[in-house]
């Protein structure tokens, strides 16, 4: 692999900090006078600081959310799929534009899971990126295709959550 060959960063596992772990890797990027864009497969219309903040560099960052928000609370599942097949439509359109050095698909995996595409049309999207873009997907439950194309994976593992005290999410802190 050379330097001008682009990536694939994978950031999954139960633990919190998988979407914040990707928009510190959209700081960096801009930070290196790279142009990126993110896709957010899930989040709804609702505000999370990571948007917010990168919404001041609107010049250098695009952030398309793409989601109905959380799929396994919806009551239309057709809906759900049409808008993640939409999104994921857009997403590989943007991917192969050549216009961006890092790409986010923030929450790809759901998509895997739920079998709402199959890992094998990532991967084989993936291998067809245009040769320097860098490629971060989040989520949880990675699949086993997509470990294996990707050049990094993390796993955010959960020791301990607030969440199981009864602490409900707070603004600044999980969104």
């Amino acid at each position: 692999m050379t330097q001008e060959q682009g990536l694939v960063l994978i950031y999954t596992g139960n633990g919190k900090g998988k979407t914040t772990a990707a928009f510190g890797q959209v700081l960096r990027a801009v930070g290196h006078g790279m142009r990126v864009c993110v896709v957010q497969f899930i989040k709804g219309e609702w505000s999370t600081g990571e948007v917010l903040a990168v919404g001041s560099l609107s010049d250098k960052v695009e952030v398309h959310i793409k989601g109905s928000g959380f799929t396994w609370l919806a009551e239309d599942k057709q809906e759900v799929v049409r808008v993640a097949l939409d999104a994921w439509e857009f997403a590989k359109e943007k991917m192969m534009s050549g216009d961006y050095d890092l790409l986010v698909l923030d929450e790809l995996t759901y998509l895997v899971t739920y079998e709402i595409i199959d890992q094998s049309e990532v991967v084989e999207v993936l291998k067809k990126r245009p040769a320097g873009l860098n490629v971060v997907i989040t989520g949880r439950g990675v699949s086993p295709a997509l470990i294996e194309v990707a050049d990094l994976v993390t796993e955010m593992m959960e020791v301990k959550h607030h969440f199981r005290n009864g602490v409900t999410a707070r603004k600044g802190i999980e969104f």
